[in-house]
């Protein structure tokens, strides 16, 4: 079964933004930890899709349009 990650959106994320993205993600998918963070980030658990069409948009805000790859 294909795995859906974000990380190839959050890999394009210049440094300077890195931090303000992944509290944005984090905020928007209502998690605290780095356990979970690395659960999303690697596909190991997929956001709803409301939480999806938010992700898009906040990587829209900075450019991104290439977000997700099958892992």
């Amino acid at each position: 079964m294909a795995k859906f990650s974000i990380r190839q959106g959050f890999d394009q994320v210049q440094n300077k933004d890195m931090i303000t993205v992944k509290m944005r993600i984090m905020n928007i998918l209502g998690i605290g930890s780095r356990a979970q963070w690395s659960a999303y980030l690697r596909g190991k658990v997929e956001p709803k899709i409301s939480q999806a069409q938010e992700i898009e948009r906040l990587f829209c805000e900075f450019g991104i349009t290439d977000i997700y790859t099958d892992e």
